[in-house]
């Protein structure tokens, strides 16, 4: 036979596409529909010898052994090494992970969300943008395994895993301090999302602590690599007296590292740099790039794990992890006498 639908299924049994939909879908005793009339749908899909596709099987069976992970941006080397090591600790235990970007776009998440949805995902690994805590509350309301990571709704109660974005950015703007530096700007974007919060005011005690006043450049999301490069350097241009910068992403760091070099202007010499969220390319440039490393295995794991543990018990008590960075000082924000 070719390829079975519900309608046809719900012919040959007499009965309505949505009856055949709640018992495809294990909601069978929830909505009442007799014993009879939901071995009668099951035997028919058996009967047909249609073979299911895993989608198709997990509806039937309530599991597909598929994680959806959806995160901010693939392309990003923080999300993606997070991706890779939970995609293998998955697989070693039997689940498959589908990904996605969101670009931090609320509408697209939500759409993600509501596709997952309909294909029967067992769980789900969310970096959330802003305006989506009505669907993850929905995810918790129909039992749907969720655990967040990387940034959390304060008023929603629900498991996750972030590192501490405040100690870890104080203690890199204290350390330029330390080293000698007084007059130190942040660069970060216009997110309101708990973990640049966290890093604008571990930053702002700093300053504060220091008797310093805070110089902020705060950077749209979605503007574009040429965008930002021309945002900083005129920051940079209007800021003379900057002898220091936190960068509060690694990406934002990328950008004014170019800007840096367009304006000719010197590592430490002329201005250290210490961006949030280590990444390869900062140990290799030159000067190597101090950098708050955030422990991404510890992290991959706990997500797993948590999440694995939330889809054997989802009645499981919350987690809510949160986890040391480390700062790596090189050579960007070392002085030179």
């Amino acid at each position: 036979m070719g390829k079975l639908s519900i309608k046809d299924i719900a012919q040959q049994c007499n009965t309505s596409i949505t009856t055949v939909s709640f018992v495809l879908n294990g909601r069978a005793e929830e909505k009442r529909i007799s014993k009879e009339l939901k071995e009668r749908i099951l035997k028919t899909i058996e009967d047909t010898g249609y073979k299911q596709n895993q989608f198709a099987r997990g509806m039937r069976t309530g599991k597909t052994n598929i994680i959806g992970l959806i995160i901010e941006d693939i392309s990003n080397a923080f999300f993606s090494a997070v991706a890779r090591i939970i995609e293998e600790n998955a697989y070693k235990r039997g689940y498959k992970i589908i990904y996605c970007s969101t670009d931090d776009n609320t509408e697209k998440t939500k759409e993600l969300i509501k596709l997952f949805v309909e294909r029967n995902l067992d769980g789900y690994i969310i970096t959330p943008p802003k305006g989506i805590e009505d669907e993850i509350q929905s995810l918790i309301n129909q039992k749907i395994p969720v655990v967040l990571f990387d940034r959390y709704f304060p008023g929603l109660e629900t498991d996750y895993v972030v590192v501490d974005n405040f100690n870890g950015a104080k203690k890199a703007v204290q350390h330029l301090f330390d080293a000698g530096f007084v007059n130190i700007g942040l660069i970060t974007t216009t997110s309101d999302l708990t973990q640049m919060q966290e890093r604008l005011d571990g930053y702002e005690e700093a300053i504060a602590e220091n008797g310093k006043k805070p110089k902020i450049l705060k950077i749209p999301f979605d503007n574009s690599a040429e965008q930002n490069i021309e945002t900083i350097s005129s920051y940079l241009k209007k800021n003379k007296d900057l002898d220091a910068i936190f960068f509060s992403t690694n990406y934002l760091a990328f950008r004014g590292l170019e800007a840096i070099n367009e304006l000719k202007m010197k590592i430490p010499e002329d201005i250290a740099i210490v961006a949030f969220d280590d990444q390869e390319f900062f140990k290799i440039y030159n000067p190597s790039i101090t950098a708050v490393s955030q422990p991404i295995k510890d992290i991959s794991i706990k997500l797993i794990d948590i999440l694995l543990q939330k889809m054997e018990s989802i009645d499981k008590p919350i987690e809510k992890v949160i986890l040391p960075t480390n700062l790596i000082i090189r050579n960007s924000s070392i002085k030179i006498k």
